[in-house]
């Protein structure tokens, strides 16, 4: 499935340090891939362009990769990373670690975005804003690196600095998607409750939304209030 959108680019954030969970998330196994195989397929059935943002020593055996620029800045630093080597207007950064989000999802969000005249565009879901898997304009880069310069890493000060849509939780919900989609996987105990509830058998014959969309009926979407 490809994105009826146009000039995008997916971005899979891979370069953090996993510090939690004691070792490389990106190359943990979940359904006959790791993380960031799985990440990289997910993006790359909305977009002609997948890019990983990381270390190239560790990671062109997968792909395309940029590495940051202002280093050790967390993941502000990988969005600036992202936005000084896009060629196309629309840049979709995704994380390596929500191995149940749906191309799908990304398909819908990218809709919205390329007709927001905002500059960014976030969803909420599971009690905040979710700025790792949201849709940056390439106008975005100056901003961002203007708060990395002055020591600024938070991404949600972006959000007062730049024009932003915050898509708000119901409205996903609404157009049939589970907030749990957005579900990351930061620790040893995440990643064993990740693989206990995980009833999917091998996929890898499998098509990417199939195997998402078994994978989140796991959670069941809130009813409406």
């Amino acid at each position: 499935m490809m994105s009826e959108v146009e000039g995008v680019t997916v971005f899979v954030l891979a370069g953090g340090r996993s510090l939690r969970m004691g070792s490389d998330k990106s190359l943990l196994s979940f359904a006959g891939q790791t993380l960031l195989q799985r990440a990289l397929q997910t993006g790359a059935a909305v977009a002609e362009r997948t890019v990983i943002v990381g270390s190239n020593q560790l990671y062109a055996a997968f792909g395309e990769v940029v590495e940051d620029v202002y280093r050790n800045c967390g993941p502000l630093g990988g969005i600036h990373a992202a936005l000084s080597a896009t060629r196309t207007d629309l840049n979709l950064v995704l994380p390596v670690d929500v191995p149940l989000m749906s191309s799908s999802f990304l398909a819908w969000l990218l809709r919205r975005a390329s007709a927001a005249k905002e500059l960014i565009v976030v969803s909420e879901a599971l009690g905040g804003l979710q700025p790792l898997c949201a849709v940056y304009r390439r106008e975005v880069r100056g901003p961002a690196e203007a708060a990395l310069q002055q020591g600024d890493y938070k991404i949600s000060h972006l959000f007062s600095a730049v024009p932003t849509w915050q898509i708000p939780l119901r409205e996903i919900v609404d157009a049939g998607f589970s907030p749990d989609m957005f579900r990351n996987i930061n620790t040893q105990e995440e990643y064993a409750e990740l693989l206990r509830q995980q009833t999917l058998g091998p996929e890898s014959a499998e098509g990417e939304d199939n195997a998402n969309g078994r994978a989140q009926a796991l959670y069941r979407i809130p009813e409406r209030a």
